[in-house]
This record gives C-alpha cells, sequence and structure tokens, in this order.
C-alpha cells in the first residue's frame, strides 16, 4: 500500500498520495543504498531486542520501539542538526528545492528530476524547484559558444567573466 503522513496542527494522519506520480520507485546511490542497509540491520536488532514490545510500523525511521516518528519532531530535529552544522535555518522539505538543483547542476536531465520528485509537469519542476548555479550557467555559456565558435577557440573555458566596463 502507497500512503503519506499529514501533519494538520499535531495531530497526524495517514492518506494516499496527492497523485498518480507521488507512487513511484526512487533510485539510490550506492553509499545512500549502503548506509540504509546498516540501519535496516540496525533496526532488525531493535525489533529482536523489544520482543512482543516491538510495534511494526513498516516505517524506514522509527522510535526505538518500532512506532513512526512524529513529523514535527523529524523537522526539529533537522533544524537542530543543521544549526550545530552552523548552516542556515532552513526547513526539512527545502531539500526538495536544493536536491533539485543540484542535480540539474549535476546534468540530470529535467524529465529525471521531475520524476524523482514525484512531479506531474516537468514545467512545474523546473519553474518551482530550481535555481540556475554559477557553474551550469558558465557551462552553458561554454557549451552554447563552442557550437558557435568550435573547441579550439574556448582558451579559458570555465572563467567567469564581466561584460562590465
Amino acid at each position: 500500500m502507497n500512503w503519506q503522513l499529514v501533519q494538520l496542527a499535531w495531530e497526524v494522519h495517514e492518506g494516499t498520495p496527492k497523485t498518480d506520480a507521488s507512487v513511484r520507485i526512487i533510485a539510490l546511490d550506492t553509499d545512500t543504498a549502503q548506509v540504509l542497509r546498516a540501519h535496516r540491520q540496525q533496526q532488525r536488532q531493535e525489533r529482536l531486542a523489544m520482543g512482543e514490545a516491538w510495534t511494526d510500523t513498516g516505517f524506514v525511521f522509527t522510535q526505538p520501539d518500532g512506532s513512526r516518528l512524529h513529523p514535527q519532531h523529524v523537522s526539529d530535529q533537522f533544524l537542530w542538526l543543521a544549526y550545530l552544522a552552523g548552516l542556515p535555518p532552513i526547513r526539512l522539505h527545502d531539500l526538495r528545492h536544493g536536491a533539485a538543483s543540484l542535480m540539474l547542476a549535476a546534468g540530470v536531465e529535467m524529465k529525471v528530476v521531475q520524476e524523482t520528485l514525484g512531479h506531474t509537469s516537468s514545467a512545474f519542476t523546473a519553474d518551482t524547484y530550481t535555481s540556475v548555479y554559477p557553474q551550469v550557467a558558465t557551462a552553458a555559456a561554454e557549451k552554447t559558444a563552442a557550437l558557435l565558435f568550435g573547441e579550439e577557440s574556448q582558451a579559458e573555458a570555465g572563467k567567469l567573466i564581466s561584460l562590465r566596463s
């Protein structure tokens, strides 16, 4: 079954995802998959230690007894970790914006970013969740110049220049 948690005031409700595009498989890099496997192994050990007291919610991240985490608790922990790391305060949800922008900066196609985020439209993804990093803008300029002038005229590829006098 596919469902999502929605927090209204303090109360948490389980419901179906907003759109069909919300139901998807997310590809993970090797390192992240390895960390999640280790987490699953740790969770299995916690489950065995709890015995009958374990609450089988099916969640990946839980309380030590298997019960679900409250979304606000997760958000508060994220803010605290960001603070401890010396980062500016951002909402946990804002990581979606950063992920979309980083994927595009890494050269991932817009359609892949759209499907990863679970949007029904790539135009929505582009308009709402992305920023153009200077590196991406520079790479676009270099690619355009290479197309127009050929590779050999790109003596200082990747260098930002100002056209102002």
